[in-house]
């Protein structure tokens, strides 16, 4: 029989509907997530490195996956002059904050120097996991609240660990453009916190050698090519290694006759 409702004479709706019913007096469900936590909770390190292991599992992914970009295969000839962003506190920076720079400074070098004129490589790598003790302080999660027990944490995100003059974003280019990758450096000192400086290199590229030392092995084929660097051939060794094969065989000869 019909029932009176407040919609009048209508059969009076179960709230045992199925989910594909669509009941025009129900609100849509909300569903609230938690945010971040600001980087300042993480900034500075306690405790022992904590990395990724058959013992830590369900470690989310970096946010960072590039550590290079540009033209990262070119001999160090090609770009002479490199700048670096140094650190000056011993801290933790997060994977998000290393992605952010990353992405401003190739974003700078790309609009004012071009994208075939440099390489960025970001130096540290975030291997030590960061946790967080999930708890609800909303109403009603009394039984979800455990407080001070099991407080461990659960793995919540990545982190590198740096100490002061470690260098965190490399840039080599052409000397006229090595101030540009400066000021790009500049700009993506803004996604870390603590204090950092740039510095302009006065070695080749990314090498160990100063610009004048480089030029004087390489005339004397003390230094070869090895991808973006150079290795250093010591005075030790056969001799054909430092006065080359042909002049070796024609003092060979030599000694023959």
């Amino acid at each position: 029989p019909k029932s009176k409702s407040c919609f009048g004479s209508r059969k009076r709706l179960s709230f045992a509907a199925p989910s594909n019913t669509f009941l025009p007096f129900l609100p849509p469900l909300k569903v609230i997530t938690m945010g971040r936590r600001p980087a300042r909770c993480y900034r500075y390190a306690h405790g022992k490195p904590y990395p990724k292991s058959k013992y830590c599992r369900g470690v989310p992914d970096p946010k960072i996956r590039i550590f290079d970009c540009g033209k990262k295969k070119l001999p160090c000839d090609e770009f002479p002059a490199a700048a670096h962003m140094v650190c000056d506190e011993n801290q933790q920076v997060t994977s998000e904050c290393l992605e952010a720079a990353r992405i401003a400074t190739n974003k700078f070098m790309v609009t004012n120097a071009g994208r075939d004129f440099f390489h960025i490589r970001m130096r540290p790598h975030p291997y030590h996991v960061l946790r967080i003790n999930k708890t609800l302080s909303c109403a009603g999660a009394d039984r979800l609240s455990t407080g001070m027990r099991g407080a461990f944490g659960k793995p919540y995100g990545t982190a590198a660990r740096v100490k002061i003059g470690q260098v965190l974003i490399s840039i080599r280019t052409k000397d006229e453009k090595v101030q540009i990758a400066a000021e790009a450096l500049r700009r993506a000192k803004f996604k870390f916190a603590g204090r950092q400086k740039v510095h302009i290199s006065s070695k080749m590229g990314f090498t160990k050698f100063q610009k004048e030392d480089y030029n004087k092995w390489k005339a004397s084929g003390r230094l070869i090519s090895d991808g973006i660097g150079v290795q250093w051939l010591s005075s030790r060794g056969p001799l054909h290694r430092l006065i080359g094969r042909k002049v070796a065989a024609e003092l060979a000869a030599e000694e023959d006759d």
